[in-house]
């Protein structure tokens, strides 16, 4: 079980928030963090990592302590037995890919797992590949091994699929799940993906402004007609047609979504700020 309540003062660009909330999340769940931006997703998983110390509160993980504020324990990073996958990979690029998983491993650790890893994330053929020549799909799914090679209680995931195309972007996601079964973990998604979500995940977190708003299976959240929680607000920077269907590219804070819109919708423009609103678990265009 892990158990954390956990309280921060964040600055960001709209301003001074203040981050509270109080979960607990069962072992080998697949959960999704999802929210606007600004909402505090990445600072719940950084805090969770020990790259970000709360300002009160604690974190339990099957009864041990990683951090408590009034018992003054905050134990390192390195020491809390966390995978964490990041949107921009961050490997090493003077080793191969095989250098890259094993270099997660202990000292102690047999070898063994990095063959396997390799196999399960269909790197096999690729593991004497330097890091530069790899397309964007290869390498999150070196970053996902490397991050399952120190056979992590918690893995967290920083929507590292965002800036990949669709296709590889689906297969992805079937490796994920595939990789948190095998390994029994107990994985947090930060996503805005609907379809993403629904696929993996056991739970959805709803979070905005700091604080839970909803904890709940993904389709109870995105399925309910009244459900206006899941607004995202970016700017349109591209526009494609593709047989009858026009998709639209927008910028989410860094990040891009992609959505299909309809023929008497199409009245869109490049930069124009709009939101995206999941209506029956569809995403929709809405002008400002």
């Amino acid at each position: 079980m892990f158990d954390f309540a956990l309280e921060k003062k964040l600055h960001t660009a709209s301003g001074d928030m203040q981050l509270q909330l109080n979960v607990q999340i069962e072992s080998g769940k697949f959960v999704s963090l999802y929210g606007s931006s600004g909402a505090g997703k990445t600072s719940v998983l950084r805090m969770l990592a020990g790259f970000m110390k709360p300002d009160s509160g604690h974190i339990t993980v099957n009864n041990a302590p990683w951090f408590d504020a009034r018992r003054k324990i905050n134990v390192e990073p390195q020491q809390r037995k966390i995978g964490f996958v990041f949107q921009d990979y961050a490997l090493f690029p003077n080793m191969n890919v095989r250098e890259n998983i094993a270099f997660a491993l202990g000292k102690r650790e047999p070898v063994t797992i990095v063959d396997e890893l390799l196999e399960l994330t269909g790197l096999t053929m690729l593991s004497q590949r330097k890091i530069q020549t790899l397309s964007g799909g290869q390498k999150q799914r070196v970053a996902l091994a490397r991050a399952i090679a120190k056979k992590p209680l918690l893995l967290l995931l920083d929507e590292p699929l965002s800036a990949i195309d669709n296709a590889m972007r689906t297969q992805l996601q079937t490796t994920l799940l595939q990789v948190h079964q095998r390994f029994g973990l107990t994985t947090i998604l930060v996503s805005h993906d609907m379809e993403e979500i629904i696929k993996l995940s056991d739970a959805v977190i709803h979070l905005e402004e700091g604080a839970v708003q909803q904890n709940t299976s993904p389709a109870a959240f995105f399925m309910h007609a009244k459900n206006n929680a899941a607004i995202l607000t970016g700017n349109i920077v591209s526009m494609e047609n593709k047989d009858t269907a026009t998709f639209t590219v927008v910028l989410l804070n860094n990040r891009m979504m992609k959505v299909n819109i309809t023929e008497h919708d199409a009245n869109f423009t490049l930069g124009e700020q709009v939101e995206i609103v999941y209506k029956n678990a569809t995403p929709v265009l809405r002008k400002l």
